[in-house]
């Protein structure tokens, strides 16, 4: 199949005069390592033009610390001097600059707008929410009889995580976090309590076997919600539904993910990682920024940002930064520059979220 692949490039080169290859290369896999060594072998010298854009992370370092040098010195010379790197961050800027490429572009990642009504559908009950929460919150009582009909469940938080459920993405951190967040709001007398939903799908079935495990404590039940896999209009509803977004992830290859993109369309708190390229996702300073392995820290990200934060300054940043619109914008003058006289490598950095 892959040789298919690459002879169907080859043969879209002359037939209908194709003369860029445009190529995503792989995370810091072994497999997928030797995959790209064949794809680019063989295709790139039918084309004037090799294009490299970078989803995945933390190849540079991969690539350093992991593989011998008989193995770096082939991903140079298939991979290597290519005409245009494209990374979606700065940190994965690293990877694209680590192979020497010609010139190299910044270009966020985007999606179509998933919930294009938020002002009239989201925003009002996560409004709402909000007010009825942070009065529970000061003196146990959930507000006007006006504003409690607008209201179901006051009392509780729902956070969502919605990832493969790995120990990498961190669904056993959000799991423990929410119990120990419950467990602060107890001790305070605080009649408000979260309830994650873990929606995805189990990659490694001893990640299965132990969250079956941890779901047998009565404690961890009440808690946690398995959700299974979510799509159409069951995702789109837990996004609306949802107070909080938790995504505690170390995975390997992570990078701009688009679960956290969705949430911030969806105007949702985020509860995520100092990891690679996420911070540039948030605003300096965003309190729901912990680091690795931290179940603690989630814990209180979740009940800083259920008691401070609406979410509704997160969407402005979706729609400033991660649509489809302007990544595809972006995109198209990053491969137009290849046609622009080669100028020496320069740091181009992405406006920050504010």
């Amino acid at each position: 199949m892959l040789f298919a692949h690459c002879f169907e490039a080859i043969w879209c080169r002359y037939r209908y005069g194709v003369t860029h290859f445009y190529y995503i290369p792989a995370p810091g896999k072994r497999s997928a390592l030797y995959r790209d060594w064949l794809v680019l072998f063989l295709c790139r010298p039918f084309f004037k033009t090799t294009i490299l854009h970078w989803h995945a992370a933390g190849l540079a370092k991969w690539l350093e610390t992991t593989l011998q040098i008989r193995s770096r010195a082939i991903t140079y010379r298939t991979a290597g001097h290519v005409d245009l790197s494209i990374a979606l961050s700065r940190y994965n800027r690293a990877d694209a600059e680590k192979l020497l490429p010609h010139r190299v572009r910044v270009v966020s990642n985007g999606i179509p707008d998933p919930c294009p009504d938020f002002e009239n559908l989201v925003l009002p009950r996560r409004r709402a929410r909000f007010a009825t929460r942070t009065k529970l919150l000061a003196d146990g009582r959930p507000g006007p009889p006006a504003r409690r009909a607008q209201v179901s469940e006051p009392h509780l938080v729902y956070v969502l995580y919605l990832a493969h459920c790995m120990r990498e993405k961190g669904i056993f951190d959000a799991m423990q976090g929410v119990v120990l967040a419950n467990r602060s709001l107890a001790t305070a007398r605080s009649p408000v309590r979260l309830r994650l939903w873990a929606a995805g799908t189990f990659v490694a079935d001893e990640d299965k076997a132990e969250v079956d495990q941890l779901m047998a404590d009565p404690e961890m039940a009440a808690a946690v919600e398995i959700r299974g896999f979510l799509t159409g209009e069951e995702k789109q509803r837990a996004f609306c539904e949802a107070d909080l977004f938790c995504f505690p992830t170390y995975y390997l290859g992570e990078n701009q993910p688009v679960n956290i993109i969705e949430a911030l369309a969806h105007g949702l708190p985020v509860v995520t990682t100092l990891w690679r390229s996420l911070p540039e996702m948030l605003p300096a300073d965003y309190p729901g920024l912990v680091p690795i392995r931290s179940q603690e820290k989630v814990a209180q990200a979740l009940l800083v940002l259920l008691a401070q934060e609406s979410g509704e300054n997160l969407r402005r940043i979706f729609l400033e930064n991660f649509t489809l619109e302007r990544h595809l914008t972006a995109l198209a003058e990053a491969i137009s520059s290849v046609a622009e006289p080669q100028p020496a490598l320069q740091q181009v950095a992405p406006v920050t979220p504010g």
